[in-house]
């Protein structure tokens, strides 16, 4: 497989920079087999049934975009840079990992001052990214985030529009409780408590798994043979409650829905060949292409992804990469939108129709 072969036009005027509201009033492409329906996000309840079950990711976006100033003396007096810092992931060597604009004017050891007394020294740098310290810990550096930090959107929407007090609502599910995600998992943002209220009434259950989504899920795909691409890794968790909940839908017949892809990438790590799910806590970097045999999802909702991102892999991995080509041409002709903030699919392989 070639990275060509994932590759389609989008246009510019489709990708949403913010989302629909209410939560719900976004548009939803129900792909069952090979049937395309045009709908709505508040039609999803006639789609789903009894004894179904959604797997939620409850992990927190934390502002992790933050801007400060580089000071450095030199003959001609005090220089000061703009920096923006955007937080990736905790480094297991302490402090984090981040990216950094411009990253050429950063140098090891030195000080970049944030808004609310939030310092950063930087311990190392590479030629991609760096590792920075700040002056606060735990809950103290938690409050100092709040304050001094913004949503971390994607790249593309942070290239029209910058980060506003709007996004601190609209890029957090509503069922959010794990800090530690600098991406949302997107496709549960079109959730509000209602519908989840609904669901569960008329007997679809909810299982949360925690997987931290980090910026590594915007980086391109740069190799041309699709098979030898190495994705991120990320931290993820499935209690013992969520593996028991997920085995006992299984073991009664009803289909497993993942509420986006790093919900469904935790839950394929998770599981083992039989389907049988166990708890788990660790990083998970699978990688999940055309070809791969699904161990326990049964169904997707997704937003609709980049040309040539691994998402855009995952998805046709699912529902065959025809049909997902036809599906997203049929979006594009529709005029869904796209990406974070975008409209919604609904992806059935035909194994899950019957069941």
């Amino acid at each position: 497989m070639k990275l060509e072969d994932f590759d389609f036009d989008l246009p510019e005027d489709l990708i949403a920079t913010r989302p629909a509201r209410p939560r719900r009033a976004s548009r939803l492409l129900a792909v069952q087999g090979d049937s395309f329906g045009d709908l709505q996000f508040s039609d999803l309840p006639n789609l789903l049934r009894a004894g179904d079950r959604l797997i939620l990711n409850n992990t927190k976006v934390i502002p992790a975009r933050l801007i400060g100033r580089r000071k450095r003396q030199s003959a001609q007096g005090l220089v000061e840079a703009r920096i923006e810092i955007t937080l990736m992931e905790p480094a297991l060597s302490g402090g984090w990992r981040a990216m950094a604009k411009p990253l050429r004017k950063l140098h090891e050891g030195e000080v970049v001052e944030f808004e609310a007394g939030l310092n950063g020294v930087v311990l190392e740098k590479s030629d991609t990214d760096l590792r920075i310290a700040f002056n606060a810990e735990g809950s103290a550096f938690d409050s100092a985030l709040r304050l001094a930090g913004t949503m971390p959107l994607p790249p593309y929407i942070a290239a029209k529009r910058a980060p506003d007090a709007q996004d601190n609502d609209d890029y957090q599910t509503v069922f959010a409780k794990t800090p530690g995600a600098v991406a949302a998992p997107t496709a549960s943002l079109h959730f509000d408590t209602q519908m989840l209220a609904d669901l569960a009434a008329m007997g679809v259950g909810q299982t949360e798994v925690t997987l931290h989504v980090g910026a590594g899920t915007f980086l391109p795909v740069k190799v041309d043979n699709v098979a030898t691409h190495k994705m991120h890794s990320e931290w993820g968790e499935v209690t013992p409650r969520a593996a028991a909940e997920i085995n006992a839908t299984r073991a009664a017949g009803g289909r497993i829905i993942a509420v986006g892809t790093t919900a469904l990438r935790l839950i394929e790590s998770a599981a083992e060949a039989s389907g049988r799910m166990q708890p788990w806590t660790g990083d998970t970097d699978i990688f999940i292409y055309p070809g791969y045999r699904f161990k326990v999802t049964d169904g997707l909702i997704t937003n609709f992804h980049l040309p040539k991102s691994t998402l855009l892999m995952l998805v046709s991995a699912l529902m065959g990469q025809d049909r997902m080509k036809r599906a997203y041409a049929h979006a594009i002709a529709q005029r869904y939108r796209f990406f974070s903030y975008g409209d919604a699919s609904l992806l059935l392989p035909e194994g899950a129709l019957g069941r």
